[in-house]
């Protein structure tokens, strides 16, 4: 019997002992999870995923209206492009190139957070408890680059998979899949003409990738316009984080913590960033749909500086400014969803 007691109790301690290890490793773990850079990698990804999924169809209208040219494919306004995608291609539609943007913008934000947090650390003075104005757009500008550059091939595919079944974009596009039949001739007409269009599916994320790298140049090709988009998101992502801290500050500290309030300055910080940056966005999709079909799009340019004249001369100012509405529609909400979730994240993370 006592030999059946000192098992029963070697069982329990063991199993206490596991027990322990369990929770001394998810403590580990969520204390981790606490620490930088570690905490803004994992709210920032999921605050970008959340804010883009929210806004992708304002998302799609907006790189249609910024790739369309001088043609008329969508011309009534934002709403009614959305509805007109909804029409032509069902509520996917709406959606298409969402999910590599979530592949995409969970990395993207996690970088720009993590990287701007850090920078944080490194360039605050001792004497200081604040960053200066200067300093947050340094710290913003680097962030940015560095969440361009490690998620640009995917949004250049991205970018690509939101146009190629756009069907109010097909005069741009070769006429390798339209079939022409004549029927013969009626009583009441020499001849009609039926044209049957066949738009064929796009491909998916790699093989996009991989087609780009075999076809359009290799690296070069995966990350064609990296130049304008870099001169574009830096700044952004630089103003975009000084706008927010900087509105964030002019609150009393108990209603920083408010949603409204952070849904609020996150949406002005956002729209405020993205229209002084814009024209670069601009530039930043011509350069990725260049090459497509063989340049079947239309956009030849030599270089940014190229790029910005030619732009100018056949669309007018305005061509710098195209898609911007639409933009707004996008920008703002996903920049309040984006901000306050982060905070929101972040903020029960570290406290708990």
């Amino acid at each position: 019997m006592s030999s059946d007691s000192e098992i029963q109790k070697t069982k329990i301690s063991n199993n206490d002992l596991n027990n322990k290890r369990q929770i001394s490793v998810i403590t580990s773990t969520f204390n981790y999870i606490k620490q930088e850079p570690t905490v803004s990698l994992l709210c920032g990804g999921i605050a970008g995923a959340l804010s883009r999924t929210v806004v992708s169809p304002v998302e799609r209208v907006k790189v249609l209206y910024q790739v369309q040219g001088s043609t008329q494919g969508y011309n009534k306004g934002t709403i009614h492009s959305i509805i007109q995608i909804w029409k032509e291609e069902g509520w996917k539609g709406m959606f298409r190139g969402n999910g590599i943007n979530c592949i995409r913008i969970i990395p993207y934000s996690a970088v720009q957070y993590s990287v701007y947090q850090d920078l944080k650390k490194y360039l605050l003075a001792e004497n200081e408890t604040e960053l200066s104005i200067v300093n947050k757009l340094v710290a913003g500008s680097i962030a940015g680059f560095a969440s361009v550059l490690v998620t640009y091939p995917m949004d250049l595919v991205k970018t690509r998979l939101s146009i190629q079944t756009a069907k109010s974009l097909k005069n741009l596009h070769h006429s390798n899949n339209t079939n022409i039949k004549t029927s013969p001739p009626s009583p009441s007409s020499s001849s009609k003409i039926i044209i049957t269009e066949k738009i064929s599916k796009p491909p998916g994320m790699f093989k996009s990738i991989k087609d780009i790298y075999l076809y359009e140049g290799g690296i070069r090709g995966l990350y064609r316009g990296l130049l304008p988009t870099s001169i574009g998101v830096a700044p952004y992502v630089a103003l975009n984080f000084a706008f927010y801290e900087k509105l964030k500050e002019q609150f009393p500290i108990d209603l920083q913590s408010n949603l409204i309030i952070k849904l609020t300055i996150g949406a002005v910080s956002g729209g405020i960033a993205q229209t002084l940056c814009y024209p670069f966005d601009i530039l930043r999709r011509r350069f990725q749909v260049a090459t497509l079909d063989n340049g079947s799009m239309g956009f030849k340019y030599n270089s940014t500086m190229d790029a910005l004249t030619k732009i100018v001369k056949y669309e007018g100012y305005k061509g710098l400014y195209k898609g911007w509405t639409a933009n707004m529609w996008k920008i703002m909400p996903s920049m309040a969803v984006q901000w306050a979730s982060y905070d929101l994240l972040r903020d029960f993370i570290t406290n708990h």
